[in-house]
Parts: C-alpha cells; structure tokens; sequence
C-alpha cells in the first residue's frame, strides 16, 4: 500500500469541515498587489470556487465574511445588488447581470480539505 503524496499547503483554502452544509466560505491566497480572493461553495460532498467579483459591478459579492449565500443557502447573493447566481454554475438567474456568470475557480477535495485544483497556477 503507497502513502498518498503530501498536500501543497500552499493550495489549501480551508477544511471541508469549515463549511456548513450548504454553506460558504471566502478565501484570499497569494501576496503583493494582486491577490486570488475568492470563496467556495458547499453542497453536500461538493465545493464549487468562484472569484469574489461580481459581474454586474465589478466589486466583492459579500458585505460581511463569509456572507456568500442567500437565507436558505440554495442560492449566491450579490449583498450590493441582489443578483442571485446558481451555486453548483455561478449562472446569474435574477438581477442586473442575469445570463452572465461568475468567474469560476477550479477547486479539489482532497483528505478532507478543500485546495485550489492543479490546473490552476499560482
């Protein structure tokens, strides 16, 4: 029996424990001027990554941390203008950006974390 490889630490955004089911979480990796800020999106066994922006205006989808979903969890919320968005697509079915979609994140669950996927370079 092979050990699996270690996790690059450097890739994880949090444990999958972290997250309410359905919940949210938002994460900010990188350094300097241009950091990655995003937040992912649980459903059951399932994470789902998106860059905080917002492609109606441009700017962070939450006003308060980790505030990314609406009261009953089944939709993501724009708290500016509230555009709501498909959580498994990022598909903006309602608001001022309706048709257009999030920017996705490729993420991975991996030993009961949650990491940016390897086809994303940092």
């Amino acid at each position: 029996m092979s050990e699996a490889p270690p996790l690059d630490v450097e890739r994880v955004i949090c444990r999958l424990s972290d997250i309410e089911d359905p919940g949210a979480r938002g994460f900010t990796i990188g350094e300097g001027d241009w950091p990655l800020r995003g937040f992912v999106v649980r459903v059951g066994a399932q994470v789902f990554g998106y860059v905080n922006r917002c492609p109606h205006a441009r700017h962070p989808l939450n006003l308060l941390p980790h505030r990314f979903l609406t009261p009953g969890g089944e939709l993501i919320l724009c708290s500016s203008h509230g555009a709501l968005f498909e959580r498994s697509t990022g598909l903006c079915v309602a608001g001022p950006c309706a048709g257009q979609s999030l920017e996705r994140v490729p993420v991975k669950v991996e030993a009961g974390f949650v990491l940016l996927a390897d086809e994303l370079q940092g």
